[in-house]
C-alpha cells in the first residue's frame, strides 16, 4: 500500500491516523503547523515531536508530493519558475512573480490541459490527469519556503498556471480552503484569485462558494466567432452564456470579475475588437487586464506590438472600461504556462 501523503490529508484524516499510531490528538496540530506555517519539508525538521513521531512519519509519509526537476530565474531576479516531477512522474509548472509590493504564485491545478486553447503551451501538451489538493498546495509552500529564506512572504496565489482549475472543481477547492485556513496557510482568500477560460456551471457553482476567492475569465476575444478559433470552450459554451453566467456571478457576490485578454499580432488587437469588447463589457463590475502575448514555439500567432497593446488600453479606457496592461514577467525564461515543460521534455529526448 502506497504511503500517504500529509498534505493530501484533511486534519481529521491525519488525526485519525496519528490516532492509529497511538499519538494524542493535538498532534496533528502540531503536525500542522510545522507544515503550514513553518514549511517544513521533512519530518526530521518538525523538532517538537517526539523523536520516534518523526522517525515513524520519515518512514511511513510522504510530506510533499514534489521533486522539483529544474528552476530558472529571469535576468532581472523578479521571476522564478520550477518544474516539479509527480510521484507518477508527470511533471507541472509554478512561478514566482516579484512586484514592488507582492509575491505573487502563479501554480497549476492540472497536469496538462484539456481546453485546447492553441497559443498556449500547456494546452498544446493535452489533459494528463487533475492534481490533488496536496500537490496544489504543495506548490505553494515550495516557494513560501524559498521565501522565508529571504525574509519574504506569499502575499498572492493565482490559480493561473497549468490547468483550468475549474475542471477540478473538488481539489482546487480543498487547497483554496487549506491555504485560506487560519489554522493552516492563512492566507486570505481575497488574496487568491481563480482563472477560467469559461466554464459556464463551475462558474455559477464557484458563486456559492462562502471563500470570497477572486474569478478571473480568459475572455481573450469579444465575437463567438473570432473566440471559437482562440478558446475552443466558447463553442460548448458561447459569449452570451458566459456572460450571463458572469452577470450572476457578480449579482450574487458584489465582487469585481477581471476579464483577461491575451492580445496577439493582428488577430484579436485592432481597435474595432477593442470597441466591441467595450460593448460586451458595458455595464459590467469588471477590470480588463491586457496581456501582450508570451510567445510559444507552437502558437501561430505571436504578441502584439507596444504601440498597438497602448492603442488598445486607450479605447477601453475611452469608454469607461477599467484597463490595466500586465507587466511582461519571465519572457527570457519561457514563464508562459508549459513552456519548461516541454523544453525540458525535449531536452530529455535529446538525450
Amino acid at each position: 500500500m502506497s504511503k500517504p501523503v500529509l498534505l493530501n490529508l484533511t486534519t481529521a484524516q491525519l488525526t485519525d491516523l496519528l490516532r492509529q499510531w497511538g499519538e494524542p490528538a493535538y498532534r496533528a496540530r502540531q503536525v500542522e503547523e510545522w507544515l503550514y506555517r513553518r514549511y517544513a519539508d521533512t519530518p526530521s525538521a518538525m523538532t517538537s515531536l517526539p523523536s520516534a513521531l518523526r522517525r515513524r512519519l520519515a518512514e511511513e509519509t510522504i510530506v510533499s508530493p514534489l521533486t522539483p526537476l529544474v528552476a530558472q530565474e529571469s535576468s532581472d531576479g523578479q521571476t522564478r519558475k520550477t518544474l516539479f516531477a509527480l510521484p507518477d512522474g508527470r511533471q507541472i509548472e509554478a512561478v514566482l512573480m516579484r512586484y514592488q509590493k507582492r509575491r505573487t504564485l502563479c501554480i497549476s491545478t492540472q497536469a496538462g490541459c484539456a481546453m485546447g486553447c492553441p497559443f498556449c503551451a500547456t494546452g498544446q501538451m493535452g489533459f494528463m490527469r487533475n492534481l490533488t489538493a496536496g500537490e496544489i498546495t504543495a506548490q505553494v509552500l515550495f516557494y513560501a519556503r524559498h521565501l522565508a529564506e529571504l525574509g519574504e512572504a506569499v502575499t498572492n496565489i493565482v490559480f493561473m498556471g497549468m490547468g483550468e482549475p475549474l475542471a477540478n472543481y473538488a481539489e482546487t477547492w480543498r487547497a483554496i480552503r487549506r491555504l485560506n485556513d487560519p489554522a493552516g496557510f492563512n492566507l486570505g482568500a481575497r488574496r487568491m484569485t481563480l482563472s477560467t477560460v469559461g466554464l459556464v456551471p463551475a462558474i455559477r457553482r464557484m458563486s456559492r462558494e462562502p471563500e470570497q476567492v477572486g474569478l478571473a475569465v480568459s475572455l481573450h476575444a469579444p465575437t463567438d466567432d473570432l473566440r471559437n478559433t482562440i478558446v475552443p470552450l466558447n463553442r460548448r459554451y458561447p459569449l452570451d452564456m458566459l456572460m450571463a453566467a458572469v452577470r450572476e456571478y457578480i449579482a450574487a457576490t458584489r465582487r469585481r470579475v477581471t476579464f483577461e485578454y491575451a492580445l496577439m499580432d493582428h488577430l484579436n488587437d485592432h481597435l474595432a475588437h477593442a470597441d466591441r469588447l467595450a460593448r460586451l463589457l458595458d455595464g459590467l463590475l469588471c477590470h480588463v487586464n491586457l496581456i501582450p502575448l508570451n510567445p510559444t514555439p507552437g502558437s501561430p500567432w505571436s504578441g502584439s506590438p507596444d504601440e498597438r497593446v497602448r492603442a488598445f488600453q486607450q479605447r477601453l479606457l475611452s469608454a469607461g472600461i477599467p484597463t490595466t496592461v500586465r507587466l511582461r514577467r519571465g519572457v527570457d525564461i519561457a514563464a508562459g504556462c508549459g513552456q519548461l515543460h516541454n523544453a525540458h521534455q525535449q531536452a530529455q529526448t535529446r538525450g
